[in-house]
């Protein structure tokens, strides 16, 4: 499974791939320091598409949101086969209520990102989940 992990933090980068791979939650774990970076990278389409994502919202030049709107025109592509969770800090319910409003955005993870929450995914996508 591909996995994209997008954070502007480079310690929070290690400690999230650090904790899929001892899990052993994907198979490849593409890491990018800006949303701008794997924006281009599901663009060019020239690799498979990550089957999960993990996207920080605080990130300077192109934040979380702005992100999710730059995928809008490649949607149908990435609807069903790619499923993003936001990583957040922050404890805004409104950053919640946001995010339903993107349908390739099937859930909101609190920083940092544990064993526990790693499993429940595992599970969510054995299970056939679908972005809705």
């Amino acid at each position: 499974m591909k996995t994209y992990l997008i954070d502007d933090d480079h310690l929070g980068i290690f400690l999230t791939e650090q904790l899929l791979r001892a899990e052993g939650f994907s198979n490849s774990i593409c890491t990018f320091e800006s949303a701008e970076a794997a924006l281009q990278s599901l663009a060019q389409g020239e690799d498979e598409v990550p089957q999960v994502v993990f996207l920080d919202l605080n990130m300077p030049v192109m934040n979380g949101w702005e992100f999710l709107d730059a995928l809008v025109p490649y949607e149908k592509k990435l609807r069903g086969n790619c499923h993003i969770y936001i990583l957040t800090s922050s404890l805004a319910l409104t950053d919640l209520e946001k995010s339903k409003h993107y349908a390739l955005v099937v859930g909101l993870i609190h920083k940092p990102l544990d064993s526990k929450e790693i499993r429940a995914i595992q599970a969510q996508l054995e299970n056939g989940l679908e972005a809705q």
